[in-house]
């Protein structure tokens, strides 16, 4: 289906309020999430460089992945919350389940090990978030070296313009769609294994299923949507991170 027909369904069935479901979980778990993620990068990235050749691929790859895995760990309650809600398809009028509802549904119905489901998945993932910042710290560095090239006396220009920037949101642009392109199919397997009475129980147990109930292009369903909203994000939190790490080393 399209995602004019799905909008379309949405709509008919449940009401635009439909549309935000999941935001309450969504808009308290990004801070937490990205603040872990970008620390755990940038001091599993000082601390490599030190054993690595300096901003090599190894680095950026050992650093994305001890990132991610942070990340997931410390956060999985909340988008397991998120993904609950935003699956939680009622008709219109009807009262819909809140957050602190959902939460008490899983802890009653899974215990603690309930707000892990889908981790496995999520750690799948981490791939994902290795292969982004390998093409995006490659496609910063050409563009670095572009700059310098165009001075005459061969010194580095530390300074940074607008320029400079939009160059950084295209090279996240860029790789975010390479990396969720490859590994999308995480994003689908997470999904159903946080499902509420799924009959989705492991990674690999869901992989198979998946593949043998609805073929090889079901791990691809959603895709053109995840784009939409994955591209700009990625695009405008890379900036803000290199904009905010610009201010604090000038």
């Amino acid at each position: 289906m399209f995602i004019s027909v799905f909008f379309r369904l949405i709509l008919e069935k449940e009401g635009p309020r439909s549309l935000f479901r999941g935001l309450g979980p969504n808009l308290i778990g990004v801070a937490p999430s990205r603040a872990i993620y970008f620390a755990a990068y940038s001091s599993s990235k000082e601390r490599l460089n030190c054993v690595f050749e300096p901003d090599s691929t190894q680095v950026h790859m050992t650093s994305a992945g001890i990132a991610g895995f942070t990340a997931i760990t410390a956060t999985n309650p909340i988008w397991l919350i998120k993904t609950r809600l935003q699956l939680d398809a009622r008709k219109r009028g009807e009262r819909r389940m809140n957050a602190f509802e959902c939460v008490r549904r899983v802890y009653q119905t899974d215990g603690l090990r309930g707000f892990y489901r889908g981790m496995s998945a999520s750690y799948a993932g981490i791939s994902e978030t290795v292969i982004h910042f390998v093409i995006y710290e490659s496609i910063k560095r050409r563009l670095s070296e572009a700059k310098a090239a165009t001075h005459m006396d061969g010194a580095e220009d530390t300074t940074k313009n607008v320029s400079d920037f939009v160059g950084m949101m295209l090279a996240a642009a860029t790789s975010k769609t390479c990396a969720t392109s490859i590994a999308y199919p995480h994003e689908v397997l997470r999904t159903r294994l946080r499902e509420e009475g799924t009959k989705y129980r492991s990674f690999f147990q869901s992989l198979s299923l998946v593949i043998r109930e609805e073929s090889y292009r079901a791990l691809y369903r959603g895709l053109a949507t995840h784009l939409v909203r994955q591209i700009p994000n990625t695009a405008v939190m890379m900036c803000t991170y290199e904009f905010v790490v610009y201010l604090l080393e000038g």
